[in-house]
């Protein structure tokens, strides 16, 4: 069992350091993290994915980010619609929940197209910054491991 172990570890290790530097590592998990709090169930897989391919990162590594989120962003759902919310004055998400069933098709497509695009603009005001805050914090710790330090030439 010890052996398994030792060998799952160094496994885990090479896929998340496969010749990134810490602050590439740091940005990484950061975007990771951030896009698992999307308050959009199931996008955030797929945005991950995409977004490692795009900008060539690490792909393991931004998944377990994503996926530590995960239960964050469930957490995380009522408060972006309500920030949203609050953000636009328009009390939108209020209004969803009150819509009578014999309204419009369109009419609750358009309301909860609204609750939907202030959630998200809520989210991005607060991602932006939390990537940025993370990235900062996680770039020193990890430089720390030494691992990843001969990335840096050390």
């Amino acid at each position: 069992m010890n052996r398994w172990l030792t060998a799952s570890k160094s496994q885990l290790i090479e896929s998340l350091q496969a010749g990134i530097s810490p602050q590439r590592l740091a940005l990484t998990l950061a975007l990771g993290f951030a896009i698992g709090c999307l308050p959009v169930i199931g996008i955030p897989t797929a945005l991950c994915a995409m977004l490692a391919i795009g900008l060539r990162l690490n792909f393991p590594a931004i998944q377990v980010a994503n996926y530590l989120a995960m239960p964050l962003q469930l957490v995380l759902i009522l408060p972006f619609v309500r920030m949203g919310g609050w953000m636009f004055s328009s009390g939108q998400q209020y209004r969803l929940a009150t819509t009578p069933m014999h309204a419009s098709l369109i009419g609750m497509l358009r309301a909860s197209g609204n609750v939907a695009s202030h959630t998200l603009a809520a989210w991005l005001v607060i991602a932006g910054p939390m990537v940025l805050l993370m990235t900062l914090v996680l770039t020193p710790v990890l430089q720390r491991v030494p691992a990843l330090a001969s990335e840096r030439g050390e």
